[in-house]
């Protein structure tokens, strides 16, 4: 995710970092080398001349305008849902390792330096687990190494085990909650708040898996790239009996325009990657772990991550 305030002036002009030029750059260039031959050769292709007007781009230019604005909407939807649930995760986090320290009974204070064998410690840490194994799954990276610290022997060996580690990480929660009412640490009101907290982590982490799993319909994506690109490719014929020299500047910026557009669209459509432009998912879980951790008092080291390059991953 680009964190850095707006540009002014001609650094406006000059910013990569972050920007989708980076993604279009060598169709654009080829779009303007075609753009400039046409001006060259007035239109003439092999001594025949290919007569457009600027009607029919007209014609084309606002409806193409209208539906790739509206396929950026629905991509920038889909973005927003996934930075809502993942903020959903970081309230209900917070409030589980509250339950857990308020409402289990415990003769002694958690004490992290005791490992996971204290029940509040094991399952707030197992959240922590949680939160990074959901990052993990979105992004189909591994999250084995990541999880080992954080979860006991057998539940670790157990994730290699599983295609889905979030779900299983909360079907141990569900097991230790059950645990701590068979041991009358908790009774069944409590225990059912708690549950409530756990199955709201549930339905946000399943809520992404539908964004990942649900991307927008290919033929309507495919028919956009395909419009767009006879677009761009075939304005300077309509362009260079009306403006002449003007036509490459003209066309590279239209070009510039719904390209853009169109690759932006592609890029937060799928808003759990690792681009620039996609959602923060390291800082996010480390924020959750930094929260969790303090709460156990546990003496970590652990600091917020800061934007490298303006890119906070």
């Amino acid at each position: 995710m680009i964190v850095r305030g707006r540009p002014s002036g001609l650094k406006l002009f000059l910013i990569l970092r972050g920007s989708v030029l980076q993604r279009i750059w060598k169709v654009l260039l080829v779009n303007i080398a075609l753009a400039t031959l046409v001006t060259l050769s007035h239109g003439d292709i092999y001594s025949h001349k290919i007569t457009l007007t600027a009607i029919p781009f007209t014609l084309i230019g606002l409806p193409l305008a209208i539906f790739l604005g509206f396929r950026n909407n629905a991509a920038y939807d889909r973005y927003c849902e996934g930075r809502k649930l993942w903020g959903e995760i970081v309230l209900q986090s917070r409030n589980f390792a509250r339950q857990c320290l308020t409402l289990i009974e415990h003769a002694e204070p958690p004490k992290m330096d005791a490992g996971l064998n204290d029940v509040r410690v094991r399952m707030i840490v197992r959240t922590i687990a949680f939160s990074h194994a959901l990052r993990h799954l979105l992004r189909n990276t591994d999250a084995g190494t990541e999880l080992k610290p954080l979860l006991v022997q057998h539940e670790w060996q157990q994730t290699g085990k599983t295609s889905n580690i979030p779900d299983y990480l909360m079907h141990q929660m569900g097991r230790d909650l059950r645990l701590c009412m068979d041991q009358k640490r908790l009774d069944g009101c409590l225990a059912a708040a708690i549950d409530m907290t756990m199955s709201a982590m549930t339905a946000a982490a399943a809520a992404c898996e539908r964004i990942k799993s649900t991307p927008i319909p290919f033929s309507y994506t495919l028919m956009l790239h395909r419009t767009a690109y006879l677009y761009c490719f075939l304005l300077p014929f309509g362009l260079v009996d009306t403006i002449g020299f003007m036509t490459p500047f003209v066309v590279g910026i239209v070009a510039y325009t719904f390209f853009g557009l169109d690759a932006l669209g592609d890029e937060i459509e799928e808003p759990f990657g690792d681009s620039p432009n996609d959602l923060a998912l390291d800082a996010i879980c480390r924020s959750i772990e930094i929260n969790l951790r303090d709460a156990i008092g546990d003496k970590h080291e652990l600091a917020q991550l800061a934007p490298v390059n303006y890119c906070l991953m």
